[in-house]
């Protein structure tokens, strides 16, 4: 089995690298076939998404993925985005659960967000009007609005799933989060089965602080799904930065394609040290073994995950242990092995 491999830069290759050891205690024979992104490919290609690594991924059709850094405000588009764009990914999903061994002040966290991925304010339509002006364009299609709809639903009814959350803005974004919204109660009367159930995001935002054991699936535009998938990975994580993202796993979509990655940043401040926590990348692994067919080895994965948690032995610092990269890998490693 060939598969695309995206080492990212920053801690991206440390962190895929445990990946893949995962993987092949995993009994998954995979055969990586390495693609550049990030800062590496622009050193080497002065393109940060080579269109060659797009390639790739079209021919291979599943990747995995690290993190790649995109600079703030300067600089080159968010990798990111260019890549979802151009393999029409159209379905970020982040599952996110409360986890053995991290305290938190949640429990029976147990959600997934389906976010839109393709339009939104992410679709990079914006100008400037006149020298101190610029102009956003927020792009809904009725076409993009039914599939990811349908989606969620898909989603939900595969997995056992009792109800579907809409998130909008339909009070002040008439039009745009109105047709959004209208999409989505046509496509909900297909699933009788399955509860459905329209919040404004801002209340969102609200009921997920107060009790986020009360959301099952939710589904949302663009740039409300990047906010609240990081805020539900927090819900779920260890006080202190990063909060959750180094546990949260995390799937990009498509009809032909699909890209799996960790949620969290390129952290170049520790990149090289060996200190970074490899969880939600292998986590990501996982779900890419269930896509490809080999579900069995991916519970494993994520049985073992849970397992080397709830031990704590060999964590790394942010999961409040005095370990590194390595030695929360051979933890993982070790209780697969059981």
């Amino acid at each position: 089995m060939q598969i695309v491999l995206i080492e990212g830069d920053g801690i991206g290759p440390e962190v895929t690298q445990a990946a893949c050891r995962v993987v092949a205690a995993a009994n998954v024979k995979v055969d990586w076939v390495k693609a550049a992104a990030g800062i590496p490919a622009a050193e080497q290609f002065g393109e940060p998404l080579p269109e060659e690594t797009l390639e790739m991924i079209r021919r291979y059709r599943v990747a995995l993925k690290g993190p790649c850094t995109t600079p703030v405000g300067k600089g080159y588009r968010s990798i990111n985005v260019r890549l979802r764009q151009g393999l029409e990914l159209f379905a970020s999903v982040r599952p996110v659960n409360t986890l053995p061994g991290i305290k938190t002040p949640y429990e029976k966290v147990d959600l997934i967000v389906v976010r839109e991925n393709t339009e939104g304010l992410y679709a990079g339509l914006e100008h400037e009007v006149v020298p101190g002006v610029v102009e956003s364009v927020r792009l809904i299609t009725r076409p993009a609005a039914e599939r990811i709809v349908r989606f969620a639903f898909e989603l939900a009814r595969h997995r056992g799933r009792r109800m579907v959350t809409f998130c909008h803005k339909a009070d002040v974004m008439r039009l745009s989060d109105g047709l959004f919204l209208e999409c989505a109660r046509q496509v909900a009367d297909d699933y009788p089965f399955i509860r459905f159930e329209e919040k404004p995001i801002d209340n969102v935002c609200l009921e997920m602080a107060l009790d986020p054991s009360e959301f099952d699936v939710l589904v949302m535009e663009n740039l409300f799904g990047d906010v609240i998938s990081d805020l539900a990975a927090g819900l779920v994580g260890p006080a202190g930065p990063g909060g959750g993202l180094g546990l949260v796993p995390g799937a990009n979509y498509g009809t032909r394609f699909a890209v799996f990655e960790a949620v969290h940043g390129s952290a170049p401040d520790i990149a090289g040290k060996g200190v970074a926590n490899p969880i939600a990348v292998i986590r990501s692994a996982a779900m890419m073994l269930e896509y490809v067919g080999r579900g069995d080895a991916g519970a494993r994965i994520e049985a073992a995950v849970m397992k080397a948690l709830k031990v704590g032995i060999g964590l790394t610092r942010d999961l409040g242990g005095d370990g590194n990269t390595n030695t929360l890998t051979e933890q993982i490693i070790k209780h697969l092995a059981v």
